[in-house]
């Protein structure tokens, strides 16, 4: 069922300047699909600030403009999901306002609602740490999928549902996950990755 008491977070939410602030920010809120008719929902426990054109970490790395980046460029508040090793899909939300390629990859969510069908889709029997514990994880359990991408992130099929603020004593920062080894400093190491302290949905410390 879905709950009514998530209000959707505004666009505005999205289209603010500061990318790691909204990516912290982020955290504690509630991640919802509704595909198919099948609601499912967690809570969002670790995400990935991306700052281009400098961020040489970024898909849009001194504004690069391909088919695949071309969602970077549009206002804050659609999502930008893409394909990786083949396989995974990892959904991120784009930010800022248009023109400006900024977005926050969601890395972990803590299962909520509709565990039962995130264990199917996850073809797992119970509920632990691989079910929604890494990007790729979280789009499969969510039903998230390269259909998705562009969609606005307050439709009826994806969407951000609004939750108090988590204390800041309670969010860890640190390096991003897999960067390849030509990301130039400072931003391999800049601690823009941001978790729920002691969640047991997290990626591994860093």
């Amino acid at each position: 069922m879905i709950d009514s008491h998530w209000k959707k977070l505004p666009l505005e939410f999205y289209q603010r300047e500061d990318v790691t602030q909204i990516a912290q920010d982020l955290l504690g809120k509630k991640l919802c699909t509704n595909i198919h008719g099948a609601f499912t929902a967690g809570k969002i426990v670790e995400t990935e600030a991306y700052h281009a054109p400098e961020d040489a970490a970024s898909h849009a790395y001194l504004n690069r403009k391909t088919k695949r980046t071309m969602p970077f460029y549009q206002s804050g508040g659609i999502a930008y999901v893409y394909l990786i090793y083949g396989v995974y899909k990892l959904f991120n939300i784009i930010t800022h306002i248009e023109g400006v390629p900024h977005a926050v990859l969601i890395r972990a969510i803590e299962p909520i609602d509709g565990i039962d069908i995130m264990l199917y889709r996850r073809n797992l029997n119970k509920i632990q740490r691989n079910l929604t514990g890494g990007p790729g994880l979280t789009s499969m359990a969510l039903g998230i999928d390269m259909t998705h991408n562009g969609i606005s992130m307050t439709s009826d099929v994806i969407w951000i549902g609004d939750a108090p603020k988590v204390d800041e004593h309670e969010v860890i920062a640190s390096p991003r996950v897999g960067l390849g080894k030509n990301v130039i400093e400072p931003y391999y190491s800049i601690p823009w990755r941001f978790r729920l302290k002691n969640n047991p949905f997290t990626s591994p410390a860093k």
